[in-house]
């Protein structure tokens, strides 16, 4: 069975987590945006009229990457997959919309999470300044507060994890997606999974809703 999944949930929801399962188990592929769109940087989009021709151009001016030009390459990437587990996209309903005419979705798995529990996985994260690994004060702790267990450097917390930033990504996300699990949900799709629980038990409510829809 190779189903197509689409997996969606605020940041700190655990999507990289379960979409890793879901890959493991299903051996289907784990389609990003943003890998798909770093792995087509060199597509060409001139047939849209747009002010690039190229998706890297956009990318290496720091500019938004246009709908049309993420819906070109998220299709490509659909296309080229033998089933998938889709994460970050669709982030509106335009793009919902555009995601349901070119492709079939066995289920739409939404991983529904509290923003406070949100905030205190987004904020409890740690980075070593050395090496760059990284840590959570309450889920995967360092063997001794503030040094990294890899190579003894000072862990700090990066600028987006705090708890300011945290709340306005998970505002942002909810003001766009909130449409697209709607839109779902009212077309019968949308599998809510209790995202609180332990890691394996949110596996578990997963396994069981690919295995009841696809």
């Amino acid at each position: 069975m190779n189903p197509n999944i689409l997996i969606l949930g605020a940041p700190g929801a655990g999507k990289g987590t379960q979409s890793d399962n879901i890959v493991d188990e299903y051996g289907v592929d784990h389609v990003t945006t943003g890998d798909a769109l770093r792995s087509n940087k060199g597509m060409d989009i001139s047939h849209l009229g747009l002010a690039y021709d190229t998706p890297g151009e956009y990318m290496d001016k720091g500019e938004l990457v246009p709908d049309e030009v993420v819906n070109e390459i998220v299709e490509t990437a659909l296309d080229e997959a033998d089933g998938y587990v889709l994460d970050g996209y669709p982030r509106n309903l335009d793009q919902a919309e555009h995601l349901s005419a070119m492709t079939d979705l066995d289920v739409v798995l939404y991983l529904d999470v509290d923003e406070d529990v949100l905030v205190e996985r987004l904020t409890g994260r740690r980075v070593c300044e050395e090496c760059g690994a990284t840590f959570h004060v309450d889920f995967d702790p360092p063997e001794q507060a503030g040094v990294c267990d890899e190579c003894g450097g000072d862990l700090y917390q990066r600028e987006d994890d705090s708890e300011e930033t945290a709340r306005e990504r998970i505002r942002v996300y909810e003001d766009n997606t909130a449409p697209v699990v709607e839109f779902y949900d009212d077309r019968g799709e949308l599998a809510r999974v209790d995202g609180e629980q332990t890691p394996d038990e949110v596996w578990g409510d997963v396994s069981d809703a690919i295995e009841t829809h696809a």
